[in-house]
């Protein structure tokens, strides 16, 4: 028995499968070829190295709700904002045969940073066309959606949180099916996929899709390129389970509260749409995106707007993003009304927590401001300037709020990073 190569839990069976028919794929055409065409593979890798400061006190400034912690509340500089390490080989078996497999490694929200099998596939092109791949892919929910763990990949510190973190799921175990097409004037990408998702959080907590099916349509015109892509998903986030004891145990309408508010197969619904306009020595990224889940993860609108300016190796830019969010339909608290003392103790005590836990669904706004150097063909260092206002009563993206967090009140974030690949 060979030990299993990645860190923590087994690989996932689609992940596994997509291996194993790499293996007997490669060998069936190296027996067809008679060991004519030699397999050939290539390591790559990327990293961030990355320190962020907020001016909040309160809570934490993060890139993700899938990180422990941030900068702010628990730490005066932060490293674990952006610092980030992967590596990806490369395989190709034979003419039509190739295989992918990336590994992340960065903060998760138990703290470790044990790494993650971001995609591992094998593509089968089955005409110049016409390509199939079946294992762990990538979702195509945005423009970055292919290199966005890759920061030197893109101009800022770090994707748009109020756009990309809003989607929590990043990848699913299935399968896709792509066709590239030419006009004369333009080039598209059409892009189906199905498959399921399923990740750890902490502490027994997982993250579940089932279901999982999409489309995205890539479109290109020039210096031009517009992509759009749709999800939907079958749903279950299983935290806080002490909260829906608790709202159970009411019977009635504690059973009513916690079925309006838990994640558990609930339909989940993404949209978005993208643009990217880049003539060479100026560029513009647009993107805007809906999502939407009857839980307490709930619903949101946001969009983001960037613009920079290239003058030899230093690249300027702007930048403004903003996110909506909506309460599930309800009801969302328990009626204390005539229940006895006790009872309606504990009742008012499960009603703070559910609004603390509704004022997850972020609404914020963020004002940035940042400047690239390419200081080496591989190497990018980035200063930035965020200000974030969480609006509405939100925590917007903010994390682990102290006792004096108060919705609308602006964190001036400061970051550096060195991206490179190698």
């Amino acid at each position: 028995m060979h030990p299993n190569p990645f860190p923590g839990k087994v690989m996932p069976c689609a992940v596994r499968a997509s291996l194993l028919a790499f293996l007997m794929t490669g060998a069936a055409h190296a027996a067809e070829a008679g060991a004519a065409v030699a397999p050939s593979w290539k390591l790559s890798g990327f990293g961030t190295l990355g320190v962020a400061h907020s001016s909040e006190h309160e809570a934490d400034f993060s890139s993700s709700a899938l990180k422990g912690d941030g900068a702010g509340r628990s730490h005066d500089w932060s490293p674990q904002v952006d610092s980030k390490l992967g590596a990806q080989l490369d395989v190709q078996v034979a003419p039509r045969w190739s295989a992918v497999l990336q590994v992340v490694s960065e903060q998760r929200l138990d703290y470790s940073y044990r790494p993650r099998v971001e995609w591992a596939n094998v593509k089968y092109q089955a005409t110049p066309e016409l390509a199939l791949r079946v294992g762990r892919i990538a979702l195509p929910m945005f423009v970055a959606a292919d290199y966005r763990k890759v920061g030197y990949a893109y101009p800022w510190v770090r994707t748009p949180v109020e756009l990309y973190g809003a989607v929590p799921l990043s990848s699913s175990d299935g399968a896709d099916l792509t066709w590239r097409w030419n006009g004369e004037t333009l080039r598209g990408t059409t892009q189906a996929y199905i498959g399921r998702t399923d990740m750890a959080l902490y502490q027994g907590a997982r993250l579940r899709g089932t279901g999982i099916a999409g489309l995205s349509q890539t479109l290109e015109h020039g210096d031009l390129s517009l992509r759009a892509s749709v999800l939907t998903t079958r749903l279950t986030v299983s935290l806080y389970p002490e909260l829906f004891a608790g709202l159970r145990a009411f019977g009635g309408q504690g059973l009513e509260v916690a079925d309006a508010i838990a994640t558990e197969r609930k339909r989940a619904n993404a949209f978005s749409i993208g643009m990217n306009y880049d003539p060479g020595q100026w560029f513009v990224l647009a993107e805007a995106g809906h999502y939407r889940v009857d839980s307490f993860l709930g619903a949101t609108h946001s969009f983001y707007a960037s613009s920079g300016y290239r003058h030899g190796a230093f690249t300027p830019y702007l930048g403004y993003a903003r996110i909506a969010g909506k309460k599930p339909p309800g009801p969302h608290a328990l009626a204390t009304d005539g229940l006895p003392p006790p009872h309606a103790a504990a009742a008012a005590e499960l009603n703070l927590v559910l609004d603390k836990l509704l004022r997850t669904i972020a609404s914020q706004s963020t004002v940035t401001a940042g400047l690239r150097w390419d200081a080496a063909p591989n190497v990018a260092f980035k200063l930035q300037y965020d200000r974030v206002t969480p609006r509405a009563g939100s925590r917007g993206t903010m994390m682990n709020l102290g006792p004096g967090f108060r919705s609308g009140q602006t964190a001036h974030v400061s970051s550096a990073a060195l991206d490179f690949v190698f």
